[in-house]
């Protein structure tokens, strides 16, 4: 499922996704670190975050089985559709 997703997602060496993802500043990356919160209460399904000065690092797993399963992959789509949606909203 991986080549189904945007090429910028990739497996950690922990083998969970994670994609990184560069904004123009820090309150842009806070906000896009908000919207997954959001999905991820919706989805009761808690990346870990890692957000940084123009950076939001999205790492995905499910901790249950401490690997990968299906709703990751949905996961990190609805990721990459947030990503979207506040790019349109910006331009």
């Amino acid at each position: 499922m991986l080549a189904e997703l945007d090429p910028a997602w990739e497996l950690n060496a922990d083998g969970h996704l994670q994609r990184s993802l560069s904004f123009g500043n820090f309150i842009m990356a806070m906000s896009f670190a908000n919207r997954v919160a959001a999905i991820a209460e919706t989805e009761n399904h808690h990346p870990d975050l890692h957000v940084a000065w123009g950076r939001c690092v999205v790492e995905i797993w499910t901790h249950k089985i401490g690997g990968l399963t299906e709703s990751d992959f949905y996961f990190a789509a609805k990721v990459d559709r947030a990503r979207r949606e506040l790019e349109a909203e910006l331009s």
